[in-house]
């Protein structure tokens, strides 16, 4: 099976996602700095919640440059990985309004969490669904980017219990950072 329209599809949830997530950003009560400045959680959040977005959007356009051909497991799989990002507007709402939160903010990693590990499967069924792509095989040689994330997230999971429960969110950034970083750091 080809995978434009399939592309098309992915592309237009995370366009519906990412327009709920900013549709979900209270206006200020008044129009004084005060007012806007009291949201600012709320914008942080929203801020994250967009990068992890636009990371995964930029992750599977990138790979899906490279595809030549998907079957059922790559569908279903990416099917589940947007389902479990489409949460990603109310749990984006819910960590705005309970910030220090350690379970609204352990809630928000667990999605990032469950979206990478769907991920290492979907790698390993596209290179099973596309076996004569040499490219497509050495990209996905490794699942490092995702273990990684995983790691960096459950490292901001201990940080938040013990200390901070922000650390969380952050974590998820401080993921994507790095995995950004990654290919200039080695040049």
């Amino acid at each position: 099976m080809e995978s434009e329209r399939f592309e098309a599809l992915i592309d237009a949830i995370l366009a519906i996602i990412i327009t709920i997530i900013v549709l979900e950003i209270p206006t200020p009560i008044n129009g004084s700095w005060e007012a806007f400045g009291e949201l600012h959680l709320e914008f942080i959040v929203y801020l994250v919640s967009f990068i992890v977005c636009f990371n995964y959007w930029n992750y599977h356009n990138n790979l899906f440059n490279i595809v030549n051909h998907i079957d059922y497991k790559v569908i279903w799989s990416s099917g589940l990985s947007i389902f479990i990002l489409s949460l990603l507007p109310y749990l984006t709402s819910f960590v705005a309004n309970n910030f220090n939160s350690f379970f609204a903010q352990s809630i928000y990693g667990l999605d990032f969490i469950l979206v990478n590990l769907i991920y290492i499967y979907t790698s390993e069924s596209l290179k099973k669904a596309d076996k004569g792509n040499i490219a497509l095989q050495l990209t996905l040689d490794k699942n490092y980017e995702f273990i990684a994330t995983i790691a960096i997230i459950i490292i901001g999971y201990i940080i938040g219990y013990l200390f901070y429960p922000p650390a969380i969110v952050s974590s998820c950034l401080i993921a994507i950072i790095i995995i950004w970083s990654i290919p200039y750091i080695t040049k």
